[in-house]
């Protein structure tokens, strides 16, 4: 295995200290090159997701988190459960005030998918 592979495999999702809790500030983090394969059909889809949230205690360390959502290149998962589980590992990790996860996945078979978790407004 190669030291790459064996980051990505063993990635976690770390939570730093936040600078500043005493405040209300929005963190947005785009990750346009997420991977994992349809658990269908086996073939790979591509998206952006989109991470929006409101820190309170923690913030997420970014190479971290680049790892982390690099495990799921080659796991067979659907759109739906990818990003619901984003979600859920990320408000675990980091207890955020506010949260949402995008899963903007490419058009395939001429399909495009959008999958929205958690709070809309911010």
């Amino acid at each position: 295995m190669k030291y790459g592979e064996d980051a990505v495999s063993k990635a976690e999702i770390e939570a730093w200290p936040n600078p500043s809790p005493e405040r209300d500030y929005v963190v947005e983090i785009s990750f346009p090159e997420f991977t994992c394969l349809c658990p269908r059909s086996g073939y790979p889809d591509f998206a952006t997701i989109r991470i929006v949230y409101v820190p309170g205690e923690s913030i997420v360390e970014l190479k971290s988190l680049k790892l982390y959502l690099n495990r799921y290149r080659n796991e067979y998962i659907s759109h739906e459960l990818a990003t619901n589980r984003i979600y859920g590992d990320l408000e675990k990790a980091l207890r955020p005030r506010r949260l949402q996860v995008i899963g903007d996945f490419h058009p395939r078979g001429n399909v495009h998918t959008v999958i929205r978790v958690g709070d809309p407004g911010i």
